[in-house]
């Protein structure tokens, strides 16, 4: 018999519904990026952090100088990217707004840092998604306080499409952290918050002292968020390669923390986001902690210790709680999807990055999407995340219509996609389903 787990993760629950208009996809980007050059946040940031932010532009000049001299520089790589006239869209509204729509992106989420190369419009004092704890308390809140009051701004040029992200870097202090949570709201960054993804000397994020900042979060509907991109660098001595195999382990690890530290048994409406750190690995993830969880119930001991935290399997609590900004979302992943959670999956095309779609989103969605079910291609696409963002659909529906592209324009033939899928459908949690693996894919 399925569970309702298993029922919804195959595409059978209630939000797997189409969200289109007419034909049209309703696409919401679930990672973008939006920053001005770092000189220019100075209108923003309070005037006694002044001095702090030239000697911060000073450092940061004097290190990519570093980096050029010793040959780590893509010079040429940044300004043939840089000089796309869509690439300003990272902090002017009108460009941005010009490229979402030949992108067919009707809504977005807006994260920091709209330069992925140098870094060059990060927040003051690193107080943008490479946040960590080794940063200065108080000038990471001085910082990211002058992204949002920013943010807010470029957000109100067109609200019903931007939903902004808010930088709250509550390791550094609880108070502050409410505090800020409760002005970004405010402010209209319906987005939610970003906190740090790397914790490092302080309190992991399952520790009681940041039940108040959930216990707020989950009341202002506001989603937390954490984005890759932090790693310990220092420990890879330069070496891209080990950066880019570790990276997402540790924009993932403090879902592990919450997951296994009754986060989301003390706060059930809490909506907390992994976003462009892909999702190939959460059916392992999800199958490891089925299996540890229901073994765990033969050992008394442990089973005691887990009944106060997680009183559930913490796949109960993924499924309810937590989603994936999984951008630019890969093959392996889409054929997975069962497995994954359709209704836990949100694309994002990464507007301005150049690891991101922009400007071929077409070309890519037609590849990636094109043989997957419409129904489930609208819920990633664009339903779960107008769900978790609250977007609204009917309001936007104009814009929709205007920009979305359709099923034709996929190259989606229903009849065909539907009956591709079948095998992998049945499969879906294999753990949940009792379906062997490999009699599924037809290897005895």
């Amino acid at each position: 018999m399925e569970t309702n787990s298993t029922a919804k993760h195959n595409g059978t629950a209630q939000n797997s519904t189409a969200h289109k208009t007419s034909e049209h996809y309703a696409i919401i980007s679930a990672d973008c990026h939006a920053g001005l050059p770092t000189e220019h946040y100075r209108p923003y940031l309070d005037s006694k952090y002044h001095p702090a932010l030239d000697d911060f532009l000073a450092e940061r000049k004097a290190m990519l100088a570093a980096r050029a001299e010793a040959g780590m520089s893509h010079d040429e790589y940044e300004e043939e990217w840089t000089s796309q006239e869509g690439y300003s869209g990272g902090w002017d509204a009108a460009t941005r707004d010009k490229e979402l729509d030949n992108d067919g992106v009707v809504g977005e989420i807006m994260f920091p840092d709209s330069d992925s190369i140098s870094g060059t419009t990060c927040p003051p004092f690193g107080a943008g998604i490479g946040a960590t704890g080794e940063l200065d308390g108080d000038l990471a809140f001085a910082g990211a306080t002058a992204h949002n009051r920013w943010l807010a701004e470029l957000c109100a040029d067109s609200p019903l499409r931007r939903a902004g992200v808010a930088l709250v870097p509550m390791v550094f202090d609880v108070e502050r952290a409410v505090k800020m949570v409760e002005e970004s709201h405010e402010m209209g960054l319906r987005g939610g918050i970003a906190i740090p993804t790397m914790w490092v000397n302080y309190e992991p994020y399952h520790h009681p002292k940041y039940d108040i900042v959930w216990e707020r979060c989950a009341a202002l509907d506001m989603p937390v968020h954490v984005h890759s991109g932090p790693a310990p660098r220092h420990e890879y001595l330069d070496n891209m390669g080990i950066y880019v195999s570790e990276v997402i382990l540790w924009a993932y690890r403090p879902l592990r923390f919450m997951l296994w530290g009754g986060v989301f048994e003390r706060h059930p409406d809490l909506k907390f986001v992994v976003t462009e750190s892909g999702a190939y690995w959460v059916p392992d993830m999800l199958w490891q902690m089925h299996n540890q969880y229901e073994s765990m119930g033969g050992s008394a001991k442990i089973s005691k210790q887990l009944g106060a935290a997680v009183p559930r399997n913490p796949v109960e609590y993924f499924d309810r709680n937590c989603f994936l900004g999984a951008s630019t979302t890969k093959r392996n992943e889409l054929a997975r999807r069962y497995a994954i959670g359709i209704d836990n999956i949100m694309w994002g095309n990464d507007f301005p990055h150049p690891e991101g779609t922009w400007p071929h989103t077409a070309e890519y969605l037609r590849k990636s999407f094109g043989d997957i079910p419409i129904d489930e291609t609208a819920q990633m696409l664009g339903g779960v995340a107008a769900e978790v963002y609250n977007f609204d659909l009917e309001a936007l529906a104009p814009t929709v219509e205007r920009i979305g592209p359709t099923p034709t324009d996929l190259g989606q033939d229903e009849l065909q996609n539907q009956a591709k899928w079948e095998t992998a459908k049945r499969l879906g949690r294999y753990w949940e389903t009792g379906v062997d693996p490999a009699e599924a894919f037809g290897v005895f």
